[in-house]
């Protein structure tokens, strides 16, 4: 039934050789869990390397891993289609989940004072209301297999990235380059402690046993 699920999710992703083939071989060669990768020039998280997997995935901004089976999945866009490219992955480490979690409460309360001192509800409504969506509860499901807590704060750290977006997409009501300059110093930890949130929650390595 998990393995029903998956391909189904997969249904709009390609992979050479098809998915099936790909999580038979993985699964023989010891696979116990796929976790994500959204590393960042300076912020390799959720990578161990080699150096061409670790380039590839720097580029793509983001990656799976799969845990004990030596292989890595790089996204490539082609024909408005997701194809994976399969490389060799090393080992690597996650963020503790306890200390994601902390770090993305953190983040988000200091870029949120922040913002709101430069008035972020003039120069960009949205990210204004993202931040106010913060304040409620999670409500989505996780998916089969996954801790509520995961599932929690991956939902959590989605919508951290969605404000990083928002505010990072133009300069709004920014009357000089110093403004701009503390908005994007605001929102560059807050950028950080997402990835890593997410991360964790999308990865089992990290997740409670």
């Amino acid at each position: 039934m998990v393995t029903d699920l998956l391909l189904d999710a997969l249904a709009h992703l390609d992979v050479p050789g098809g998915w099936l083939d790909l999580l038979v071989d993985v699964r023989r060669a010891g696979a116990s869990g796929a976790g994500l990768a959204l590393p960042a020039e300076g912020d390799p998280v959720g990578l161990g390397g080699p150096p061409a997997f670790t380039a590839l995935a720097l580029d793509a901004g983001s990656a799976v891993v799969i845990a004990d089976a030596g292989t890595g999945l790089v996204p490539e866009w082609l024909d408005n289609r997701v194809t994976f490219r399969r490389m060799t992955a090393l080992p690597r480490q996650v963020p503790d989940l306890g200390e994601a979690d902390r770090g993305l409460r953190l983040a988000l309360s200091t870029t949120a004072d922040t913002l709101a001192d430069l008035d972020v509800a003039r120069w960009r409504p949205e990210v204004a209301d993202q931040l106010m969506d913060l304040r409620r509860p999670v409500l989505d499901a996780p998916p089969p297999g996954v801790p509520a807590l995961c599932g929690a704060l991956a939902s959590r750290s989605l919508r951290a990235v969605t404000i990083v977006g928002l505010a990072l997409d133009d300069d709004g009501a920014a009357v000089s380059a110093h403004e701009i300059d503390i908005r994007r110093a605001a929102l560059r930890p807050l950028d950080r402690a997402a990835r890593r949130a997410l991360v964790a929650a999308c990865s089992p390595e990290a997740w409670p046993t």
